[in-house]
Parts: structure tokens; C-alpha cells; sequence
């Protein structure tokens, strides 16, 4: 399978927030990178691993603790101090958060932890202040976007929730029990109301439903996928995406064994003609479908995790060691990095995502 050469054609400096480890902190900061080198910008020292991360209009970002999280902050980068928001007892973030289209709201995946029910956070942008709260009709709820358009009947601005399905209660933190009972799903929630508007499950029960991209070339989302089975053998075949097109959720077909770990997804860009790419860290791979879930092939990478891309490129990091930046490739050549300016006192370990600034 021949990637278009036209994916390493133009290579320009980016900005990217990101979120790391670097000598025992845990961060939030902008990397600047091209197609030969990257750099920290500027950082954030934060209490504990961040993990969703989301870059506002104005130039300032949002980042939210990992699951089960307690904090959530709002950073302009340059500024010594961030606006803090420490969740209550009751409750705790699940690691992402977005913004209203008019940037009045941020809603945020919770869990109850009386109930390990799955709650969306609605929030006052300016405070971070919680004004109200909505089901998301399962648990475990990680990632979540709004519809850029109109899908399958479902208007535009409808916010889709991966609800991951795995029971957890506030003793056993991030620990998974009782996968008997994992019921993972993806809902549409109406933004105004929180009125629940469709839910779809896949057929294999052991799937949980995590990380989404939009891919705006074939109206189409995809979902990276995390396998829960008891047998080893079906875990390490189970596919790694799921795509929704407004009316049916399927899984991805013809794929090889990947570990049954999907880490991030974004959407290929437009010279792709679209599609997906899901990094597979415990495999060393970068896994590319097409917007029906079809198997296009794969790029070697080590420890491929934190995914973005635009209409003309993407960007690849892994998940510990040094940043790599990739801009292209075609299959069987090794494609473009960029290096740290110093190797030998620069090592990151890169959390699952990262996001691009707009330029």
C-alpha cells in the first residue's frame, strides 16, 4: 500500500500542546517542530499526569488530570499562573473536556462515584464552575466532540460521548473489575438539553469505546477501540477501530493482530483522501483505514501514541523517549522525524494526545 508522496510535500514549523514527563514532572506546554527538529516553547509544571487537552480561540488551553482526575485547568501560555478547578468528592474527570462553538461552555466526562455511572460535566467557561449535569446513559465515558454537521438525521453541533463501559468504583482507581458486566457504547447527546438522541453498541461486548476523530473528507467517525477479553487470543486479533456514519457503529475488518490496543486516532488528511490512523504502541505501529474501516496497511514506528492532523499533514509522537514527528512516508521507507535539540538531556515521555495550535 503507497502512501501519496504529496503527504511529505509541504512541511512547515508547528505548534503543537502536548503533555509529558520529563525528570519526574508531569507537564503541559507547546512544542514547536518542522521537519528536522522540535523544541519546548513553554510549559506548565501540573500535580499529576494530564491527558485530554484542548486549545481554545483565543490561545488559551484547557487540560484535564487523567482518569480518575481530579483537576482541570486553564493555561495561557506565557502566563506563570493557571485558573484552577479542583472536582468535587463525588466525583471525578475522566480525562477529556471541549468547548462550546460559542466558547461559552466546556463540558467534561465524569463518574459518579456512588454509582460509577458515567455523568457529562456542564461548566461556566469563564469560572470552570459545574452549572448542571447530564447521563451519559452507561460508564466509564472518556472522549467526546460535537458534529461539525448534520449526520444521519442527527443535527450539527450533537455531541457525541464514547462511553467506555468498564465498572469502576472510587477504591479500585484505574483498576478494571467485573468485565462481565462491560457495556461500552457511543450516545448522541442533544448540546442544550442533554437529552439522549441514539445510542449504538458494537457486537462484541469486550470492546470499550474510547478516543473519536471526525474525518470531514467522508462525513464518517472513528473510534479507537480497547480490547477487554478474557482469552488472549481474541484480545490480541480484535480490531483497533470502529466507524460510525450517523446510523450504524461497526468494526473494522481484515485488520492483523494489533494487541487489541487502539492508543489515539486522528483523521487522514485530505491528501490521504480521507480515513483513519490509529497508533498501537504495544505493537510499534501506526494502523491506517479507510473511512468504511477497511485495512490499508501500516507504518512501523516504536511506540507510536499521540496523533494529529489538518487537511495536509499529520504528526505522530511516541509515547516514551524521544518526540518523533511524522510528516508523511510511503510504505517501506522511514518517514520524516524531527529531533530534540539536545538528545542527551531532552527526553520526554509524551501522554496519549496532543493537539495542534492553530497558526
Amino acid at each position: 500500500m503507497a502512501l501519496p508522496s504529496a503527504w511529505a510535500a509541504r512541511q512547515r514549523r508547528t505548534t503543537l500542546l502536548a503533555a509529558w514527563q520529563q525528570d519526574q514532572e508531569q507537564r503541559i506546554g507547546l512544542l514547536s517542530a518542522d521537519a528536522s527538529q522540535w523544541s519546548v516553547q513553554r510549559s506548565l509544571v501540573v500535580p499529576t499526569r494530564a491527558h485530554g487537552l484542548w486549545a481554545e480561540a483565543g490561545g488559551s488551553v484547557l487540560a484535564v488530570a487523567r482518569r480518575p482526575g481530579d483537576w482541570l485547568l486553564r493555561w495561557r501560555p506565557g502566563q506563570a499562573k493557571a485558573q484552577w478547578h479542583w472536582i468535587d468528592g463525588d466525583r471525578r474527570f475522566n480525562g477529556h473536556v471541549i468547548t462550546s462553538a460559542d466558547g461559552a461552555t466546556l463540558w467534561t466526562t465524569e463518574t459518579d462515584l456512588d454509582t460509577a455511572q458515567g455523568r457529562l460535566g456542564v461548566r461556566d467557561a469563564a469560572s470552570l464552575d459545574k452549572t448542571g449535569e447530564w447521563a451519559t446513559h452507561g460508564m466509564d465515558p472518556h472522549q467526546l466532540l460535537a458534529l461539525p454537521q448534520a449526520v444521519g438525521g442527527l443535527p450539527a453541533g450533537t455531541l457525541m460521548v464514547a462511553n467506555g463501559g468498564i465498572p469502576t468504583l472510587p477504591e479500585t482507581g484505574r483498576s478494571k473489575r467485573e468485565l462481565g458486566r462491560m457495556d461500552a457504547s457511543l450516545v448522541a447527546l442533544h448540546p442544550a438539553s442533554g437529552g439522549l438522541l441514539g445510542q449504538w453498541r458494537l457486537d462484541d461486548p469486550h470492546l470499550s469505546i474510547r478516543h473519536l476523530a471526525w474525518d470531514p473528507i467522508s462525513g464518517t467517525l472513528g473510534i479507537a477501540l480497547q480490547a477487554e477479553h478474557p482469552d488472549q487470543a481474541a484480545h490480541q486479533a480484535a480490531p483497533v477501530l470502529a466507524v460510525w456514519d450517523g446510523r450504524t457503529l461497526r468494526a473494522a475488518a481484515g485488520q492483523p493482530a494489533l494487541a487489541g490496543y487502539g492508543g489515539d486516532i486522528c483523521a487522514l488528511p485530505q491528501t490521504a483522501g480521507g480515513g483513519f490512523a490509529v497508533s498501537c504502541p504495544r505493537v510499534n505501529r501506526l494502523a491506517l483505514f479507510d473511512a468504511r474501516g477497511a485495512w490499508r496497511g501500516a507504518i512501523e514506528h516504536v511506540e507510536a501514541y499521540a496523533l494529529a492532523s489538518d487537511r495536509e499533514q499529520w504528526w505522530l509522537a511516541s509515547s516514551r523517549g524521544q518526540v518523533g514527528l511524522l510528516h508523511g512516508g510511503t510504505d517501506g521507507a522511514e518517514p520524516s522525524r524531527s529531533r530534540a535539540p539536545d538528545r542527551d538531556t531532552l527526553v520526554l515521555q509524551i501522554e496519549n494526545h496532543w493537539v495542534l495550535m492553530a497558526g
